[in-house]
């Protein structure tokens, strides 16, 4: 039983939640421990928050979750965790998120309801419309990173550009994920998601491009905008955009040569070309901001 509460927790997405720390590294304060643990705390509570969306998510999808060929296996769907307890486990996280976060402050605890409220509306309307369905998930990752400026103190000024980069990246994901889902399931797909029918894939085939190369734009200017010397002299971080592109670039390979793409945390860690990009994507962020 406790292996399989773990399990509906989904502890392999909470890597998500690292956008919360895109405060703090580019705001050149990773090496101050107040407001690292400040951070690391806003972090922990969208964890929780968002294992409670999963766990809510879940509860609300059982019977369409048993006809997909990998969600049939979650523990509410394959009854590994009786649905009762599904709900007590969803309030629990539910509070302890909350109460984490209204204790980093005000403008941090109205954050974390908003987003909590965005994953419930989304498991109970938006998740049904086409495009608002993506795009509402790209919302969630914007507001993990405001969130991670809002949660220190002093508060750093909220750049822009971080903001529209989240949102783009995101964007980027969603699309390449609900492309999967929509070849994966084939004629299923509708029996699955409602949604899904919306999405034939010559549309997504569309959208792919255009939410890539907003991705590599947006994160292009960034590095040579003009309010970026103020946090890197020179604009060396327009070195880090090749690691991006081919990021970017490996993400879609495996979308669309390998079949792959429909739980994009467990890719990142299953796939070490990608892993290993990662890697040196955030070394060279580091060593910019830190070592310039």
């Amino acid at each position: 039983m406790i292996g399989a509460l773990v399990r509906e927790l989904r502890p392999w997405q909470w890597p998500k939640n690292l956008f919360v720390l895109a405060g703090v590294v580019f705001a050149q304060q990773l090496s101050e421990p107040g407001q690292l643990g400040r951070a690391c705390a806003a972090m922990v509570a969208f964890c929780l928050l968002s294992s409670a969306g999963y766990v809510f998510n879940d509860l609300r999808d059982l019977e369409k979750d048993r006809i997909h060929p990998r969600k049939r296996l979650r523990p509410l769907a394959a009854g590994a965790v009786p649905t009762p307890l599904g709900w007590a486990l969803a309030a629990g996280l539910t509070l302890a998120g909350l109460g984490l976060s209204a204790a980093l402050g005000s403008s941090m605890g109205l954050l974390a309801a908003g987003y909590l409220l965005l994953n419930v509306f989304y498991s109970l309307l938006l998740k049904q419309i086409v495009l608002l369905d993506v795009m509402t998930i790209a919302v969630g990752f914007v507001l993990r990173a405001v969130a991670g400026v809002e949660a220190l103190e002093p508060r750093p000024e909220l750049s822009p550009w971080l903001l529209v980069c989240t949102f783009f990246l995101a964007l980027f994901i969603a699309v390449g994920k609900r492309r999967h889902e929509r070849v994966t399931l084939a004629t299923e797909a509708e029996l699955h998601r409602s949604t899904l029918a919306e999405y034939p894939p010559e549309l997504l085939d569309q959208l792919v491009p255009v939410v890539t190369g907003a991705t590599i734009l947006a994160y292009a200017i960034y590095t040579i905008s003009p309010a970026t010397p103020e946090h890197a002299p020179a604009s060396r971080l327009v070195l880090t955009i090749p690691f991006v592109v081919y990021g970017v670039f490996r993400y879609l390979y495996l979308v669309y040569r390998r079949g792959r793409g429909g739980a994009p945390s467990e890719l990142l860690f299953r796939d070490g070309p990608l892993l290993g990009n990662l890697v040196l994507w955030g070394a060279a962020i580091l060593g910019v901001l830190y070592l310039g």
